[in-house]
């Protein structure tokens, strides 16, 4: 149950944060917060990551659909026993469902954290695509340790 809270408050603070942008800001305004660094910009995209696959809404439904049925599935079945692993995969239901929302509801993603690293302008993003990414690293640093405790054992 814990798993599926943290799931939860991310949809919430996805959900409040996109509303607080689409009410408050104009389509491409941007509000500087740290100079050449970090900027809150009124973005939408119709596609996945970096805005590819453009308008194939049904694509994303589906496969969104197949991705909360999944990890639904791995939360109930192998995340009692890895904190690390029912965060990250609780993080990355969230992620899901906060922009399957927007697609559904909006036919669109409201993003806007505008990144600059070392000038390069990152693609724009939200907090679900955020907890996603976090949800991802994390399940990669779990598959580390699970296979490093595997070889250790192996090894006596």
């Amino acid at each position: 149950m814990f798993y599926y809270l943290i799931a939860l408050l991310v949809i919430a603070l996805d959900q409040l944060t996109k509303w607080m942008i689409v009410k408050k800001m104009e389509y491409g305004e941007s509000i500087e917060i740290i100079e050449n660094l970090l900027y809150i910009t009124s973005h939408r995209n119709r596609g996945a990551a970096w805005g590819i696959l453009q308008g194939q809404m049904w694509f994303f439904y589906i496969i969104t659909i197949a991705v909360i049925i999944g990890l639904v599935y791995y939360i109930q079945k192998m995340a009692k026993g890895s904190i690390l692993l029912g965060a990250a995969l609780a993080l990355m239901l969230g992620g899901a469902i906060g922009n399957f929302i927007d697609r559904v509801a909006r036919q669109e993603v409201v993003d806007f954290v505008h990144a600059y690293i070392f000038s390069y302008s990152f693609p724009v993003f939200n907090v679900a695509d955020a907890a996603l990414s976090i949800g991802v690293g994390l399940l990669v640093i779990h598959m580390f340790l699970e296979e490093k405790n595997a070889k250790e054992k192996d090894n006596g």
